[in-house]
């Protein structure tokens, strides 16, 4: 069973998109370093940091393209997908490494920190009067 991960964070950097061949087909991945924090109510209607984590996240396909296109560094998202370990071995020493990484099925901005939004109409939709 597939084990499941839902969180808010922020960017650490706009993310990198990248073309890659997977199975000889050539693909989009976006790829997004998150820290996900843990915020506590305070008591006095704010909240405090109480620690976080750092993860790396891919994200595949045409969604990939447009969290490139329009996530800036600091950004705060939404992100649900699954946690994986990816393994490889060190080029300089030749151990073997191991990392838990996030493959996202949905990366989304918290409305909390946006001060507009523009959207543009499906390609089908008749302009309105």
């Amino acid at each position: 069973m597939a084990n499941r991960f839902e969180g808010r964070g922020n960017l650490a950097a706009a993310p990198e998109l990248k073309r890659v061949q997977v199975d000889g087909e050539e693909r989009l991945v976006a790829e997004l370093r998150i820290y996900f924090d843990r915020q506590v109510p305070d008591g006095d209607g704010g909240f405090i940091d109480r620690g976080g984590f750092w993860l790396s996240t891919n994200l595949w396909g045409q969604r990939a393209e447009q969290v490139a296109a329009l996530l800036p560094k600091g950004a705060r998202v939404h992100v649900t997908g699954t946690l994986v370990q990816d393994t490889w071995t060190d080029k300089e020493t030749g151990e073997p490494r191991k990392a838990v990484e996030l493959v996202a099925e949905y990366v989304s901005l918290d409305l909390g920190r946006l001060e507009g939004v523009s959207m543009r109409l499906p390609e089908d939709a008749a302009p309105a009067d």
